[in-house]
């Protein structure tokens, strides 16, 4: 391999050297120098990302993978660990969008944490994130993906509950924090599983070991299932989603760092990794995935058109749109959902930054119901969401119509239920996202000081409104820009027309092993059912329009209180972790004190006790101990004695 791939250990280099000056520095530098250093480091490693890129653009297919090594980490027994860095194209598809989004993000944030106390703070916990997130993606083994596994989560806890004197910011941290332990369990188990099979963490030394000797399928489906359940805790899947949707707790460009560019995104990246292993899998493993994928996916759907809350739309549309994912990887097309990833990270980025900017615009305030109209007062913000919002709903051009496409034409060729499903929840996506941009940029301004309109009168509407929404300063208006841009185009990517054009699907065939599953009908199904999704998405949209703009249903009817409470899944699990759960916790707890403690105890007590009475015997005065050796020697001799007798 040529130098430029070499410089792999930069990119997570510059963030960690971002930790590490802002710890030493932060507090001196203060805003806004600290938010730009961290920034600046954001924009070293996606530089280092594109040299590495480069670099493995001049080699040829097989070719594209190397391993850099910095040093031994753990050296025990047959466990050799190091800490290597995996260039390679999906660990440097991975690096591109979280170092570029997520450089995008730190910008944003300088604008957006303007005055708050903890500005300095926040960015290291921004930079660590980053840091943690490049470990997972980069690392040539288990254990340093789970080392950057662990980190993200750590630091989500971090900033989820940023301002954790408000108690509901302090509880999302809790909760994201103990839910995606559950997951951790399953990747942790996993790992050894996976030594205790193949002898190495390597993933290089696995799929050698896989190819060369194979696997039984048994072991591989509990390889594949304990990882699935580590996914799903990462990635929100049912019913481990519950704490994304809390997440929004935390500061706008959290939500998007979280939602877009790196955490929820681990678990679909990890299973990609792992394709090898679940081809070796029995057949009902990758299709435990799809479900899990599709359940969540539509289940998610339906509470997002009963959210009124900005951020929990998008929060629930990001569980859906994971789900979307996953259904892609149970499928066999991990270059659709890798593609589906990329794209969803510009366009829910943008939609979550965009966002932010509206809730900045608002004085802070959240609430769909009390927006509307704020397409002339927020013009960047609104012309930049718009393009998320087609992104997202798939309409053509833009680029989650291209990337959701190909996810349903793999549906289809598994399962035509599946399929039909899946569309359903792309409608559904179409129809929430056109609720949520039509109540807060257009329609009648619901935000002026309905005292103030009453006594002025319709003419004085806008009149000394109660809020003053406002553009947002630079600093957050060009990623909108540059997001909104992405969010258009990306769909170039990995156009379906030829083999020519499947640019990312031949970019990332060398990390796939021959793992990625194939379309078992012709390109004229294919264009059947590019129009039949083209027609879904617009219907979704016309819908939406249709009751919220011409209220020819009324909303009520579609926003069922059992859907804005979440199918009351969040009430069940609370329910039973505060009741049978507590309780079982609880004896379980008393048995551990009173049995296992007690057995350790009393052991102790019984040793302690005989101890002290043989004590007894130990006198110190020496004639004592002549009688002793004198009655044992006269016992020794009556003993043999009486053997040679016999």
């Amino acid at each position: 391999m040529n130098t430029l791939v070499d410089l792999v250990w930069l990119i997570p280099a510059f963030p960690l050297a971002g930790v590490l000056i802002l710890m030493a520095l932060g507090r001196r530098l203060g805003e806004p120098r600290a938010g730009w250093l961290a920034t600046a480091m954001m924009g070293g490693s996606f530089t280092a990302t594109v040299l590495v890129f480069v670099g493995l653009l001049g080699h040829e297919g097989d070719e594209r993978e190397t391993v850099f090594t910095l040093f031994e980490w753990v050296p025990a027994g047959k466990l050799a660990v190091d800490i290597g860095f995996l260039a390679d194209p999906l660990s440097v598809t991975m690096a591109l969008f979280v170092t570029g989004v997520g450089a995008l993000i730190h910008l944003y944030s300088i604008g957006y944490m303007h005055g708050d106390e903890g500005f300095s703070k926040f960015f290291i916990y921004l930079n660590l994130f980053a840091f943690s997130m490049l470990m997972l993606v980069l690392g040539d083994n288990m254990l340093l993906t789970f080392l950057g596994w662990e980190g993200v989560g750590a630091c989500s806890y971090l900033l989820i509950s940023f301002w954790f004197t408000d108690e509901a910011n302090a509880s999302a941290g809790k909760k994201a924090f103990v839910t995606n332990r559950v997951g951790d369990w399953g990747f942790l188990v996993a790992m050894f599983l996976a030594f205790l099979t193949f002898g190495s963490l390597q993933y290089g030394e696995i799929f050698f070991d896989l190819e060369q000797d194979g696997v039984a399928a048994g072991t591989a489906s509990a390889i594949v299932v304990l990882l699935l359940v580590g996914a799903a805790g990462k990635s929100a899947q049912f019913p481990l989603h519950i704490w994304l949707p809390d997440a929004m707790a935390g500061p706008t460009p959290v939500s998007a760092l979280i939602h877009a560019a790196t955490m929820v995104t681990a678990g679909v990246y990890l299973l990609t990794r792992m394709s090898p292993v679940i081809a070796e899998a029995h057949g009902w493993v990758p299709d435990l995935i799809m479900w899990v994928g599709l359940g969540t996916a539509l289940m998610a759907a339906t509470i997002a058109v009963a959210q009124n809350d900005i951020k929990k739309v998008l929060a629930y549309s990001t569980v859906s749109q994971l789900g979307f994912m996953f259904v892609a990887v149970g499928s066999g097309a991990y270059v659709a959902a890798i593609f589906h990833m990329v794209t969803h990270a510009f366009f829910k980025a943008l939609l979550f930054l965009g966002a932010g900017s509206v809730i900045h615009g608002m004085d802070g305030d959240q609430d769909i119901r009390r927006y509307g109209g704020l397409a002339r007062l927020l013009p960047i913000t609104s012309m930049t969401f718009v393009a998320g919002w087609l992104a997202i709903a798939g309409v053509p051009p833009f680029s989650g119509f291209w990337s959701k496409d190909e996810i349903l034409a793999y549906a289809y060729g598994e399962n035509k239920v599946l399929w039909l499903l899946l569309l359903i929840t792309a409608i559904l996506t179409a129809f929430y996202m056109t609720r949520l941009v039509l109540m807060t940029f257009f329609g009648p301004p619901r935000w002026t000081d309905e005292e103030v309109k009453a006594e002025a009168g319709e003419e004085a509407e806008h009149a000394l409104p109660h809020r003053h929404p406002h553009e947002s300063p630079w600093t957050m208006t060009v990623p909108l820009v540059l997001l909104a841009g992405l969010a258009i185009v990306a769909g170039v990517l990995n156009l379906p027309f030829t083999s020519d054009v499947h640019f990312l699907g031949n970019w990332l065939k060398p990390s796939l092993f021959g793992s990625e599953g194939h379309l078992s009908f012709g390109g004229g199904t294919q264009w059947v059912l590019a129009i039949v999704a083209i027609i879904g998405s617009l219907g979704g949209v016309s819908a939406g329009a249709a009751v919220y703009i011409r209220r020819r249903i009324d909303p009520a009817r579609i926003e069922h209180p059992f859907l804005a409470r979440a199918w009351r899944v969040d009430e069940i699990v609370a329910h039973f972790m505060g009741g049978p759960g507590r309780r079982a916790f609880e004896r379980t707890t008393q048995f551990d004190e009173q049995v296992v403690d007690g057995a350790v105890n009393a052991t102790g007590t019984l040793i302690r006790r005989t101890g002290t009475k043989l004590r007894a015997s130990q006198t110190g005065l020496v004639r004592s101990y002549a009688l002793g050796i004198a009655v044992g020697a006269v016992a020794l001799l009556v003993w043999f004695i009486t053997r040679a007798g016999f």
